[in-house]
């Protein structure tokens, strides 16, 4: 009975963590002490004292049985077979053994007669644990949901490389890893695991992951060399977290780092090969998650916990060589780690070169390796690498050219795209005609093809990945990972022939891969694959027009999916290769140059937009033979640009002259390009103040947008936002109301709800409740536009600040005047440090911030930063633009706030003539000027005139608003009426 009711002790290998932790957990549930023992036999002397240790402690010992044996050269395993044979006998009543491998087991280890679990439901094997344990089964059912996760049981969510099976040693290094994360406890954790090429830093993370899956409900490896690749690869796991595609990658992004952040389900994320930790700063989520990292950048120490991966020791190579071929002794195992400096990488290719060539001589070849100089064996020594690398490499692609000539020629092709992910399944659904002679056959007969690569996997150790066939029946390589340092070398001594005959097949694979629509999220995730081998391929600096029109949808893509950051970086460098080779008015030259200035507008670096803009629209302008769509395209990027500085005037001229052009170039009414280009006018008009001329060239435009592409497009969607903005503006409030109501709707349908030209719609909408008087339901719409603009753009883009200005005047109406003043100040610095002091937005959040000082009392400060907005933007956009007039008319109400009544008077008298003038005597503007002068004459003294003003404006406002409006009611009261900035959309 006391040894029933006995201590268990559990005992593992290291590989075997989540195993031997659900069968304690399951121990313990049964009301049994345990203590778990991690054995490391690689570590351990094969000795009747090891093993005998390991049964010193009271009650029973569970050995859970793995594949540890074959981590061990066959003398060290013989070694430990005696052991055990001498040991069981006396201790066989007290062992217990549970086995978790689906290998064959040599006979030393059935005779611990392990149970069986793999294989099993959790509660049968719950009970042979049990069982093994010596403890009698329970009465009552145990609810196995709680605790670990049955090993067996693959993770909720999970995307990983396959586990390999070769991998030995680094227990130390796997304790710390999971010591680093544990101790974090549920703040989460982030640890980088930090070390030059070749040392194995991907192989161990996939043995942390594989090792402690159990541990995680979600697992995501990443593959994050290329920050493109990176970042498509994390917003995939979206749809497997139950969040939306946002449209763009950065919404996408933020939207599932929240998720991440905020849910209770434990999970890793593995970002493997990271380089710059700032152009991956937003894929690390900040909840109670683990991050591991592998990279070469010591800058990771500043966001992780680092560790430093050394080469193997010498009993690790040891131990990896036997694993990986049994030709050579321990002795000569140790021979060769010291010949190639312990290096993981250099190991494996080693003892795969030993393994494919069976009767050269190991000494010889050590002695090669150790001694020999690259140029015995056809390689010139770069510098770059230790001697003895480039030997051991130059005799491998020797092997692979003199033995196998197919697996050669697919090498020398592979090496012209990126290392990282190589794109079998590309090459695969290549054309017959872009590869190689004989690569062409290879790949179309499938068991020729796998058998190549396989062949090539085993020479050069590259890791090779099954999916399922076209055919059901059929296994196929789908994915190939090649590492950097032997990627490079390979590259390195490619004759210029062969590296261009190469390079050129590679081009035509990823122009044949080429969805050629890079605006439908289906082909997303294609895109994302072509870009990083766009470099090692050639393409960047191909005259090709078919390779520059991949490119070309490639920037195209990351335009659509917001990545400005690297939209800028791949059309800059195609700008770069092109204008070198092809002039400054080549048609892909042009076109990429206007990506280009794309990029740099969107990045907010509006300056470097125009300069490039002038550049191009000068060059077009003086040359010859250029067509007029070039003219067209760099008039209107080049106005689009000019809008975003502020400069209306000149941005309305361009585009007048673009839509000109293109209605005589291209066609009118039924052209989407001269459609565009009017619409952007009709933007500039809107922009100048010319409210109503804008309206009527935005209906226009909507109009030949419903008959051209039908109403519930996204571009007529566009046209009939802004169609309700330009009302609004006129003070048509109930109209703008209506229409950005369904319009609202519609989007929400149309578009994705995070989309930016939904939230701009639902933005317009908020704005129009406020104007006829529903400031709850403008002010809990608006407080969600901001809060997802905030998640997705940032609190300084320019989509968040447009918002962010009209929601603090929102706070205002709602007499939330402390939290109005901070986003006032903080909107009004953010425009001002984005676009300069003097831009129009900048002194408009300013004057915003002067009207909410007048509130909170201070009036000589308001009074005195109102006279310089309205001095400001009168400079700005000219006395007569309706910006200038609001900033008048606050600056009336500081006038009359500080008693200076005569001066009041004055200019609101003059800035109400103005705004008749401008506007007309029926618009708001026009009527609020009027009932301001109405007040200040009644304070001076002038009763007669001033009670005909104020019955005029109640009269036009009732016309205008009705009686029951809040504005209406307003001027009743003979309260000051104000005036507040609102930005335009551009």
């Amino acid at each position: 009975m006391v040894a029933e009711l006995g201590h268990v002790t559990v005992v593992f290998a290291g590989q075997s963590e989540s195993w031997a932790k659900w069968i304690d957990h399951q121990i313990k549930a049964a009301g049994r002490a345990t203590t778990l023992v991690r054995w490391n036999p690689l570590r351990r002397l094969p000795t009747d004292q090891a093993l005998t240790d390991l049964l010193s402690a009271p009650g029973r010992v569970l050995l859970v049985i793995d594949d540890w044996y074959e981590r061990l050269g066959h003398g060290r395993f013989e070694a430990w077979a005696d052991v055990l044979r001498q040991v069981l006998p006396e201790h066989h009543e007290r062992i217990a053994a549970v086995s978790i491998t689906a290998r064959p087991m040599p006979d030393a280890v059935i005779a611990l007669a392990p149970v069986e679990l793999r294989g099993l439901r959790p509660e049968v094997a719950r009970s042979r644990v049990l069982e093994c344990a010596g403890i009698p089964a329970p009465g009552t059912l145990v609810d196995l949901r709680r605790g670990p996760r049955f090993p067996d049981d693959p993770p909720e969510v999970w995307q990983a490389p396959r586990r390999n099976h070769r991998f030995v040693g680094r227990t130390e290094l796997l304790e710390k890893v999971y010591g680093a994360f544990s101790a974090a406890g549920p703040d989460g954790a982030a640890v980088a695991l930090l070390g030059p090429g070749g040392l194995g830093k991907t192989q161990l993370a996939l043995e942390y992951v594989h090792r402690f899956a159990g541990e995680y409900d979600v697992v995501w490896w990443i593959s994050a060399a290329q920050r493109v690749t990176a970042r498509q690869q994390f917003a995939e796991l979206a749809p497997h977290l139950d969040v939306r595609d946002a449209g763009d990658l950065a919404g996408t992004i933020k939207a599932v780092r929240r998720e991440l952040d905020r849910t209770a389900r434990p999970w890793l994320l593995v970002l493997d090969g990271a380089g710059d930790p700032a152009r991956l700063r937003d894929l690390l989520p900040e909840g109670r998650g683990h991050v591991l990292v592998t990279t070469h950048r010591s800058e990771w120490g500043a966001h992780a916990q680092t560790l430093a991966v050394p080469v193997f020791e010498r009993r690790e190579s040891v131990a990896f060589v036997a694993r990986r071929t049994d030709r050579l002794s321990d002795g000569q195992a140790g021979r060769l780690a010291q010949a190639v400096e312990d290096m993981p990488l250099l190991l494996d290719q080693t003892a795969a070169w030993l393994d494919q060539n069976p009767a050269a001589l190991v000494e010889d070849y050590i002695r090669d390796i150790r001694d020999g100089r690259p140029d015995r064996f056809g390689v010139v020594a770069s510098g770059e690498y230790p001697e003895s690398f480039e030997v051991a490499w130059a005799k491998l692609v020797n092997t692979l050219r003199d033995g196998s000539e197919s697996a050669w020629h697919l090498l020398n092709l592979l090496v012209c795209f990126s290392p990282d992910v190589v794109p079998v399944r590309l090459l695969q659904t290549a054309r017959h005609g872009d590869l190689p002679p004989g690569l062409a056959d290879l790949i179309a007969e499938p068991s020729s093809w796998n058998t190549a690569l396989r062949r090539l996997s085993e020479i050069t150790s590259m890791r090779i990945e099954y999916e399922q066939g076209p055919r059901l029946d059929t296994q196929t390589v789908g994915t190939l990972r090649m590492h950097r340092l032997f990627h490079r070398f390979v590259r390195s001594i490619q004759s210029p022939e062969d590296a261009g005959r190469y390079s050129a097949a590679a081009r035509k694979v990823l122009v044949s891969a080429d969805p050629r629509d890079s605006s439908s999220p289906g082909n997303w995730a294609r895109y994302a694959t072509l870009i990083p081998h766009l470099a090692p391929s050639g393409a960047l600096e191909s005259a090709d027009d078919d390779v520059r029109e991949l490119v070309l949808n490639c920037v195209e893509y990351l335009r659509m999916r917001g990545e400005y950051d690297d939209g800028w970086s791949l059309s800059r460098r195609a700008v770069e290769h092109w204008r070198r080779t092809s002039g400054d008015t080549d048609r892909s030259v042009l076109v990429v140059v206007h990506q280009l200035a794309n990029m740099l507008r969107r990045l907010g670096r509006y300056t470097e937009a125009e300069k490039v803009g002038r550049e191009t629209l000068g060059r077009l302008t003086g040359a010859e033979g250029v067509r007029p769509i070039e003219l067209i395209r760099a008039k209107d990027g080049l106005g689009g640009t000019l809008m975003a500085l502020g400069r209306y005037t000149e941005a309305r001229t361009l585009f007048e002259e673009a839509a000109e052009s293109a209605a005589a170039e291209l066609g009118d009414e039924h052209v989407p390009r001269t459609l565009t280009i009017r619409s952007n006018l009709a933007v500039a008009l809107g922009l100048q103040g010319h409210y109503a001329e804008s309206l009527a060239l935005h209906r226009r435009v909507f109009e030949a947008r419903v008959e051209l592409l039908g109403g519930k497009n996204a571009l007529t969607l566009n046209s009939a936002l802004h169609s309700a903005w330009m009302l609004r503006l006129l003070g048509n409030y109930r109209e703008a109301l209506a229409i950005q109501g369904h319009n609202s709707r519609v989007h929400s349908q149309i578009l994705d709800r995070t989309h930016s030209q939904t939230l701009l719609a639902e933005h317009n909408l908020a704005l129009c409740s406020r104007r006829v008087g529903d400031l709850q339901f403008a002010h809990a719409l608006m407080r969600g536009v901001r809060d997802k603009l905030l998640r997705r753009r940032g609190a300084a883009h320019p989509e968040t600040l447009m918002v962010s200005c009209d929601y603090a005047m929102l706070l205002r109406d709602l007499d939330r005047t402390e939290e109005a003043r901070e986003l006032a100040e903080n909107t009004a610095a953010q425009y001002a440090a984005q676009l300069g002091d003097g831009h129009p937005y900048a002194i408009g959040a300013r004057d915003n911030v002067a009207t909410v000082m007048r509130d909170m009392g201070e009036i000589r400060g308001a009074l005195e930063l109102s006279r310089r907005t309205t001095r400001q933007m009168a400079r700005a956009v000219g006395p007569d633009h309706p910006w200038a007039i609001g900033c008048a008319k606050n600056d009336v109400a500081a006038l009359a706030s500080a008693g200076e009544s005569e001066a009041a008077a004055e200019l609101g008298r003059e800035a109400a003539d103005r705004s008749a003038r401008v506007l007309g005597e029926a618009h708001i503007l026009t009527i609020s000027l009027r009932a301001g002068l109405a007040l200040d004459l009644a304070g001076l003294g002038r009763p007669e005139e001033a009670d005909a003003l104020h019955r005029e404006a109640v009269t036009r406002l009732t016309a205008l608003l009705g009686a029951d409006h809040p504005h209406t009611r307003y001027i009743l009261e003979r309260r000051r009426p104000y005036w507040d900035f609102e930005p335009q959309p551009i």
